[in-house]
This record gives structure tokens, C-alpha cells and sequence, in this order.
């Protein structure tokens, strides 16, 4: 069989088109908003929220990010491998025996716990290497790291050990290049946690330096934070959700910036009849027709990654218009009633995600009717449809 000829026959309908144009023009947007001498570091982790680690990674670095940050090592394997050289910030845990991959390729460790940066000194220094690492500080998200010495434990009934910080500045062969915090409610209108966070990191940086240390990176802002906290923005910021073009929530305006969102998926209808009154559709029979009407089959489902929990309530746009899901959405398929859309014939271009005419959904709009956020909606995809970028 001809190559080509093979590789046409394994391309499914239902497919994902990024655009690394609109990407870079909202990383551009971003950046704007910061000092001119904070450092951007886009936050790539998840396969860059579902639209392509790699792809995305080379385009937020040429149009100006200095630093890339990743959950998992091995996304930063992936980075590396596909020639990616600028500074990566690990997020998620480092192991001791991930320190010669961190130091030759110029991977910063996250670290939260003394135990942990005890662990990766005694590997640096059996390398007779020196590992960059950031210093987590829990403020309030209860997640990772050191908590403000004003919080006390519940296990020992002292406070928390920021002084274990100045410990860790000691040990061999680590280098303390960054502190930084996350913050968990910078996404809502009143801003009175966030803002309560940042006092406190801010307190904690005070007091390293108190001990003599002095992180160059201090840092904390999400997409929320870079939108409307310049106070956050300090010597880095880590957008991730907004260089998508998605709002980081309900509560945070992104129009205002002119910030696009990236991502659309397109299909094919495969299937059409007619159907009368009185007929059940898809598993369980959940949806029965109340007059004749025509159903449409699509090929995507729940192994896409896209929900279940449409099922009876989601919609796609076929010629321009709005046509509701009906039926459970299946594991390969979903159906969707077309019998106002004249004309509506096998190979009709369907849009899930994005723009028809003049009608779009959005993760958004997906999200509110699954019980979810934008992020989950295209992380949450599977990978089984081919993604193009443009």
C-alpha cells in the first residue's frame, strides 16, 4: 500500500486544530502587562493544558517568555528532547536520581520539604555538580511548601520551620535561584485572599533575607495575578490558562485584552436519517424524539475526551446553526438532531469547539454544562484525535 495512501486512511474525521499565531499574539499580550524586566515564565505542564507541549513551548519562547515550567520530569525530558534549551522550572516533585538529567540540562528543582533538598544535595554532590533550585512557600494554598511561621502545626504545636529553609540554603551544592507561591483565589472579584498570600510572601522573603538569603526569582503570579494583580508580578510571572485564550474564571475579564482562544475542534458528519416520532436514540433510550425529525452521527466520544455528562445538553454547530446532542454521547460517537438545518448531508463539516458562521462554543460553554472549569475541557483530552497547528 503507498505510504500516503495509508496515512489518509488512518486520519479520523474528528480532529483538533491549534493556532500558534493567535498563541503568540497572547503571549505578546501578556508580557505587556508586566514590568519590563520581570522574567515570563510560560507554564507548559499537562501538554501545554491539551494543545501541544512542545509546540507551544517553541512559540511562547519566541515571542518573548524566558522560562518554561512543567508538573512532571518527564515533560521535561520531552522539552529537552525536542531541543528546547532555555531554563525549565519543575513544579512537581525532584528526585535524587533525577539530578544528573536537572543539572546537565539546566532543570530547576521545586523544593517543599527538608527531607527532599537533604536528598538532592547528597546527589549533586556525588556528581560534584551544583542544582538550581526554588524555594515553594505555602502562603495559602495548602497544597506544597513551607508554611508562614504565623501557622502553627497541629503535630508539634510550633511554628512552621522557615527557618529549615535557611538550613537548605546551607547544604552543598544546591543553589537557592528562585522562592515563589501559588495563589488560590487571585480568579475571584475580591481579591482580599490573594492579596492576604502576597503579605505573606512577602513577610517570608523578608525574613530569608533577615537569614541572608536572597533569591534573584521571586515570583507568584498565575494568569489571574499577571491580569489583575500587578502587586504579584514581582521578578517572574507564570501565566498559564490566558496564553491559551481562556479566562482563569468566570470572575476575571479577559476581552478586555483581546486574548484568543487557540483551539478548535472540527468533524464530519458519517451518518444521517430520518426518524420518526416516538424514536429512541443512543444508549438507555434517554432521549425520545416528540416529532420526525433527522439525526446526525459524529465521531468523537467519551475516549476523545469529550464528556459524557453532554449527553442530552451539549451542542455542535452544523452550518451555522445550533444542533442540540441527543442521546448519551457513547465512547466513539455522538448523535445530534439536525432536523432544522435544511439540507444536511454525510461529510457536513461539524465544529465541537470554536467558530461556525456566526456561532461559537466555547470551553467555556462546554465546561458550565459538564459541572467543570475550561482547563479540564482540553486537558481532558485523549490524544486520539489528530491535532494540526497553524
Amino acid at each position: 500500500m503507498n505510504p500516503s495512501h495509508a496515512q489518509s486512511f488512518l486520519e479520523p474525521q474528528s480532529r483538533v486544530q491549534v493556532d500558534l499565531s493567535a498563541f503568540g499574539q497572547n503571549v505578546r499580550t501578556l508580557k505587556r502587562l508586566i514590568p519590563t524586566d520581570a522574567r515570563f515564565c510560560a507554564v507548559v505542564k499537562a501538554n501545554a493544558y491539551g494543545h501541544g507541549g512542545i509546540q507551544c513551548a517553541k512559540t511562547a519562547l519566541k515571542n518573548g517568555s524566558d522560562f518554561l515550567a512543567v508538573a512532571r520530569i518527564s515533560e521535561a525530558v520531552a522539552m529537552r528532547d525536542a531541543g528546547i534549551t532555555a531554563p525549565i522550572l519543575l513544579l512537581g516533585e525532584a528526585l535524587p536520581e533525577q539530578v544528573s538529567f536537572l543539572v546537565t540540562h539546566g532543570i530547576r528543582a521545586s523544593v517543599a520539604d527538608i527531607q527532599t533538598a537533604r536528598g538532592l544535595s547528597a546527589a549533586a554532590q556525588s556528581l560534584n555538580a551544583t542544582l538550581k533550585i526554588h524555594i515553594k512557600l505555602d502562603t495559602g494554598m495548602g497544597r506544597l511548601g513551607f508554611l508562614h511561621p504565623g501557622v502553627v502545626t497541629r503535630q508539634s504545636g510550633e511554628t512552621a520551620g522557615i527557618r529549615q529553609i535557611g538550613d537548605i540554603a546551607g547544604l552543598k551544592n544546591l543553589e537557592v535561584e528562585g522562592a515563589y507561591t501559588h495563589l488560590a483565589k487571585a480568579d475571584v472579584i475580591d481579591k482580599t485572599h490573594a492579596k492576604e498570600q502576597l503579605a505573606r510572601f512577602n513577610e517570608m522573603v523578608a525574613m530569608l533575607a533577615d537569614m541572608g538569603i536572597r533569591p534573584q526569582i521571586r515570583h507568584a503570579a498565575n494568569s489571574a495575578a499577571v491580569l489583575e494583580l500587578p502587586e504579584a508580578h514581582f521578578d517572574m510571572v507564570r501565566p498559564g490558562v490566558a496564553m491559551y485564550g481562556m479566562a482563569p474564571s468566570h470572575e476575571v475579564d479577559i476581552t478586555r485584552h483581546t486574548l484568543a482562544p487557540i483551539m478548535s475542534i472540527t468533524s464530519k458528519i458519517i451518518y444521517v436519517k430520518a426518524v420518526p416520532e416516538n424514536f429512541s436514540v443512543s444508549y438507555g433510550c434517554t432521549h425520545v424524539t416528540t416529532a420526525p425529525t433527522v439525526i446526525a452521527t459524529v465521531p468523537i466520544g467519551y475516549a476523545d475526551g469529550y464528556s459524557r455528562l453532554l449527553s442530552n445538553q451539549g451542542q455542535m454547530l452544523v452550518k451555522g446553526q445550533r444542533a442540540p446532542i441527543v442521546g448519551r454521547v457513547t465512547m466513539d460517537f455522538t448523535m445530534i438532531d439536525v432536523g432544522h438545518i435544511p439540507g444536511v448531508k454525510p461529510g457536513e463539516d461539524v465544529t465541537i469547539l470554536g467558530t461556525q458562521g456566526t456561532e461559537r462554543i466555547t470551553a467555556d460553554d462546554i465546561a458550565g454544562l459538564t459541572g467543570t472549569i475550561n482547563y479540564e475541557v482540553t486537558t481532558g483530552l485523549t490524544g486520539r484525535m489528530p491535532v494540526s497547528y497553524m
